[in-house]
């Protein structure tokens, strides 16, 4: 992901990128000399030269890289999951209260356009289906679907129902790893609202929809596509008899892609001082949510 963010923030407006940073001094030197900026090989270099990070590295250094550069007043931009302990999250989140700097945590998909469109059609869901599959990724080994692919669904479920989880049914099955490589999901909130929510990287393509169910409309989401589709019965129907009584809104969505709509969100939180889009609260959340999930999945 880094090599992404390095390509926006090369062209965005409202930064200029200073330096690439990767262990791997031959990756660093491509990455930036990609976007005509200056590389290191070690994070504490960029202390006292610049005012924002972002931080993508693997989950399990999150913290480690994090906490140095928020001490050290630097606002962050840190890749989802957030951390992989609810210490770990609160730690981080207390450092950047305490220096007034932005947290946000790279839940990359709350900024696709369809999701984003998608708010204006919410009211009550009763019943959400989300399937999100893919093919297998050695680079995230270290971490199972549940972390790695369904804690986009987590948060994103949080936007939606914004209720809290009373209860949830989880199973899983070690395919390829030494991790859960598929999960399903049944979560119950306290609004009565029902999701049902499944991962895999077991998968020869790559398939991500959610389905929202409410008592007025039906809603698909292609994430993969962009796209959103909203069914309605038509208001002179009394009753559906065919799907002429169905009104289908698609509604036209802006281009870019969903990482330039999040680092345009974290570079506007840091130039106007202002919460951003997704805090460091909302990605401990999700976390705190997947690590529960994880802890009672049946295998």
């Amino acid at each position: 992901m880094g090599q992404h963010h390095a390509r926006i923030l090369g062209q965005h407006s409202n930064s200029t990128l200073e330096f690439v940073v990767d262990a791997d001094e031959k990756r660093s030197e491509k990455i930036a000399g990609a976007n005509k900026t200056k590389y290191l090989t070690d994070f504490n270099e960029l202390i006292g030269k610049i005012d924002a990070a972002v931080i993508a590295v693997p989950t399990p250094y999150h913290y480690k890289v994090a906490k140095p550069l928020l001490d050290a007043s630097i606002h962050c931009l840190v890749e989802k999951p957030f951390t992989l302990s609810i210490v770990e999250a609160e730690e981080l989140i207390q450092t950047a209260k305490s220096k007034n700097l932005v947290l946000q945590v790279g839940h990359v998909e709350r900024f696709n356009p369809a999701v984003i469109a998608v708010a204006s059609f919410i009211n009550n869901p009763k019943f959400i289906e989300v399937n999100r599959l893919g093919p297998y990724d050695p680079r995230t080994n270290h971490i199972g679907v549940v972390l790695d692919l369904m804690i986009h669904d987590l948060d994103i479920l949080f936007s939606l129902i914004k209720d809290k989880v009373v209860s949830f049914e989880a199973y899983g099955a070690k395919i390829l790893s030494d991790t859960e490589d598929i999960a399903k999901v049944r979560l119950k909130y306290a609004n009565g609202c029902v999701a049902d929510v499944s991962a895999s990287r077991v998968s020869m393509e790559k398939y991500r929809r959610i389905r929202i169910f409410q008592s007025d409309s039906y809603v698909s989401i292609d994430y993969a596509g962009k796209s959103l589709k909203v069914y309605t019965k038509k208001e002179s129907r009394k009753k559906i008899t065919s799907l002429f009584d169905i009104d289908i809104k698609k509604p036209k969505l802006p281009p870019n892609e969903p990482l330039f709509y999040e680092l345009d969100n974290f570079l506007s939180s840091v130039i106007e001082g202002k919460k951003p889009y997704v805090s460091g609260e909302q990605g401990r959340d999700s976390v705190e949510l997947a690590l529960n999930i994880l802890q009672n999945m049946v295998f």
